[in-house]
């Protein structure tokens, strides 16, 4: 019997009114993380850089569904950007409940071909931006007493890629962060965590290209995952069922590691 008689069930959303900052929303695992989350009745604000169209388009199909959204435009490798867009979302809503850490790039080559400038790139957008991310944000959950970060690393972190030590490194560094930040905030009931998502089907993937064949034959389940499966894992460790959990790194990424 449902809570208000006979065949009625009444199914309480699990973010009900909580304001999500996502970092990197408009496409790929970040698209499915505000979706999941918009879902669950969060208030979404879907961070996007470059990616406009692909921002307007999510925000569109979100609104016509009757969820919360709201875009905010801010560079990662940017500081003040960063920085003024917390302010921002800080100063509208008064808090900010989950952070998801998931804007991210690759730029991949054999490191005795690499050059410095990408190697500063991917360290910049993938490593410094959670760094300014956290900071910021980490002040205004202590000032809550509560809060949960999660932020998004990689297989690579946990599995060396040939062509991707550059990304590997901010990966696995973001990892060790995560761990340092979560005895940090513990003391504040707010939990830290990373989730290592395996290989999934979004633009990362596609740019593989003949490699594809090769990774995917290491992977014991046989196949790529999709973003909705690393939603999935995000959305438990920012619910409080997770409330016990903190300085995890949750791999999803169909047994490779």
């Amino acid at each position: 019997m449902g809570l208000f008689g006979k065949g009625v069930v009444i199914r309480m959303r699990k973010f009900e009114n909580k304001v999500v900052l996502i970092t990197g929303a408009s496409r790929g695992i970040g698209r499915a993380l505000a979706i999941s989350f918009a879902q669950e009745g969060a208030r979404v604000v879907a961070n996007y850089n470059k990616s406009e169209e692909a921002a307007r388009i999510l925000e569109k199909t979100l609104l016509e569904k009757g969820y919360t959204i709201e875009l905010v435009r801010a560079d990662m490798g940017n500081k003040e950007e960063i920085e003024k867009m917390i302010s921002e979302v800080s100063e509208k809503y008064g808090r900010i409940d989950v952070l998801v850490n998931n804007a991210g790039l690759r730029r991949d080559a054999y490191l005795a071909m690499m050059s410095e400038e990408d190697w500063d790139h991917v360290q910049n957008v993938n490593l410094k931006a959670i760094y300014h991310m956290c900071k910021w944000v980490s002040r205004i959950m202590i000032g809550q007493r509560s809060g949960k970060i999660i932020n998004i690393s990689s297989v690579s972190a946990l599995k060396g890629v040939a062509g991707q030590t550059n990304y590997s490194a901010s990966k696995g560094a973001m990892i060790s962060f995560t761990k340092s930040l979560a005895l940090e905030l513990a003391p504040y009931d707010i939990q830290v965590n990373a989730i290592a998502p395996g290989f999934i089907e979004t633009d990362m993937v596609k740019d593989l290209g003949k490699r594809k064949d090769a990774f995917l034959e290491k992977i014991p389940l046989g196949r790529f995952g999709v973003p909705e499966e690393v939603s999935g894992g995000v959305l438990f460790l920012a619910s409080e069922d997770a409330n016990y959990i903190t300085g995890l790194i949750l791999a999803i990424d169909g047994g490779l590691t």
